[in-house]
């Protein structure tokens, strides 16, 4: 009998609830919240995602077709041009090895030493990102044996609607997939002339090149990248929440309560900024405006009754006269 008499109490507090916000009249009284227009530095950005990929990434193939002997290096090693990265035997010299092999290891030491292999040379520097090929395969020579990438950078597609808002030189936030953590800054270098089209979209490629190449960065990594486009410094903002309509139809602000009575001064507005809207003129940064909160909604249904108050069950003309005692 307690229990059900502490949900009955809750209930009926509940139910209440709605008229303690009301007034004589039977309208809610507004309530304001305060806000101040601030000046904040804004970013127009564009959104895109991209790839790391090679600068230049530079396959190295043999001379000639033969024999892996010796391998040199490993993936993900510095290389500078000139250095040696593989041994290799031509086709003949194969032939001849592998006959000199079956007369007794004298034959063979001797021709191995009079008949020099091929040296596989890298072109460039920068760093090994594919080895292709183990020792003692056959090659032929169009066979990829290695590859090696100068630079990394980030290359990004956008569409044309977005393309003429680029330009060199204009700085952007690289971040990885993998990475969310750690934003690499860095600098648009190259716009492609030639655009693609797919699916009806024409998109151009734009490559940005990091200011430093963190040691996370690895070919074909995912990245999410916002360039900025422009930069306004002191403007002046204001939750978007404050801005209003006055009596006359106009932009406004509220600036004080006179009585209860929100007094009204008009603004221009320019961009919005999610939340906030910039005050192009009628306010100064440090001006206070008032805004009102969403006041409580009545929960009373059309039939006039509450649905926070627990319903009774409906009974029928017998257990009504129970009820009264008839």
């Amino acid at each position: 009998m307690k229990k059900i008499i502490i949900v009955l109490v809750i209930a009926a507090l509940a139910g209440g609830g709605w008229y303690a916000f009301k007034s004589k009249n039977g309208k809610s009284k507004p309530r304001y919240r305060q806000a101040q227009a601030e000046l904040r530095d804004l970013s127009e950005m564009v959104d895109t995602t991209g790839v790391v990929q090679p600068e230049n990434r530079v396959e190295i193939q043999p001379s000639s077709g033969g024999r892996i002997e010796e391998i040199l290096v490993e993936e993900g090693e510095q290389i500078r041009a000139g250095e040696v990265l593989a041994l290799m035997s031509s086709s003949d010299r194969v032939a001849i090895l592998d006959a000199a092999r079956a007369s007794g290891d004298d034959q063979y030491a001797q021709w191995k030493e009079t008949y020099k292999p091929i040296k596989v040379i890298s072109p460039i520097d920068g760093t090994l990102i594919l080895r292709n090929v183990v020792e003692g395969q056959t090659v032929g020579a169009n066979t990829v044996l290695f590859a090696i990438s100068d630079k990394l950078i980030v290359s990004a597609s956008l569409d044309e609607s977005d393309i003429g808002r680029l330009k060199r030189g204009q700085r952007a936030t690289i971040v990885l997939d993998s990475y969310p953590d750690k934003p690499v800054k860095g600098t648009i270098f190259k716009i492609l002339d030639e655009g693609t089209t797919k699916n009806n979209v024409v998109t151009y490629t734009v490559k940005i090149r990091p200011d430093r190449v963190p040691p996370f960065f690895r070919s074909q990594m995912t990245a999410n990248i916002k360039v900025s486009v422009s930069e306004r410094k002191d403007v002046l903002l204001l939750p978007a929440a404050a801005i209003v309509t006055d009596p006359a139809g106009e932009t406004a602000v509220i600036t004080e309560l006179k009585d209860g009575q929100p007094v009204y001064a008009r603004v221009e507005t320019g961009q919005n900024e999610g939340d906030l809207v910039e005050i192009a003129s009628g306010l100064s940064a440090g001006d206070k405006v008032y805004f009102q909160m969403r006041g409580y909604s009545s929960q009373v249904d059309s039939s006039g009754s509450n649905p926070l108050m627990p319903k009774r069950p409906s009974m029928n003309r017998q257990q009504q006269r129970a009820v009264s005692g008839r």
